[in-house]
Order: structure tokens, then C-alpha cells, then sequence
């Protein structure tokens, strides 16, 4: 069960995130919580391999707004570097950004 302190163990900027939610402990962690159910990552990855950096880009912006809005930093931080270079649709490698998407979402999934 996620809890504060487990987030803030994660790296989340909790207060930050229950500020957004009008302080409400509750709403916060079910929005959390409903984060991990959500399937975009792995269509992100899809997309990128196929190279259609448009939609990627489409993907990659919702997702960091979702995880940025949240404050779950460890996760915003490489989404919101994918979603720059994506924004440009540039081709490079973004195996090492993926990879700590993942994992990332990996570790809060586990809380």
C-alpha cells in the first residue's frame, strides 16, 4: 500500500503534490495509486521503437504532465527530458531515458 512516507522515501515531492490536491491526503494517494494502471509507458516505448516521434511526443507530454502534477519526480525528470528531445522529434538513442522510466515507475509500483 503506497503510502506518504514510502513516497517520500521514493523521492516525490509530497508536499508539493498534496498541495495540488487541496491537501487532501486521501485524494492525493488515490491519484496516485490510479497512476500505476495506466498503460502509456509502455505505448511510449512502442512508439519511440517504431520511430513515430510525433505520437511519442503526444504520449511522452501527457505522461509528464500526469507524473510532474503528481510531483513524482523520479519519474517526471526522465519523461520530461524525452518529451524535449521528443517535442523536436529527434532521432537518437532513448534507450537510456526508457530504461529509467521504467524502472522508476518499477520502484513506485513496489511501494
Amino acid at each position: 500500500m503506497i503510502t506518504l512516507n514510502k513516497l517520500i522515501d521514493y523521492g516525490a515531492d509530497v508536499k508539493n503534490g498534496l498541495m495540488r490536491c487541496m491537501n487532501k491526503e486521501d485524494f492525493y494517494l488515490k491519484l496516485v495509486t490510479k497512476s500505476l494502471d495506466d498503460n502509456r509507458l509502455t505505448k511510449l516505448e512502442q512508439q519511440i521503437r517504431i520511430k513515430d516521434y510525433y505520437s511519442a511526443f503526444e504520449t511522452a507530454h501527457t505522461l509528464k504532465g500526469m507524473y510532474s502534477n503528481l510531483s513524482l519526480t523520479p519519474l517526471s525528470v526522465p519523461i520530461s527530458e524525452m518529451t524535449e528531445l521528443l517535442r523536436n522529434e529527434t532521432d537518437t538513442d532513448y534507450t537510456a531515458l526508457l530504461e529509467e522510466a521504467k524502472t522508476q515507475f518499477q520502484k513506485l509500483c513496489n511501494l
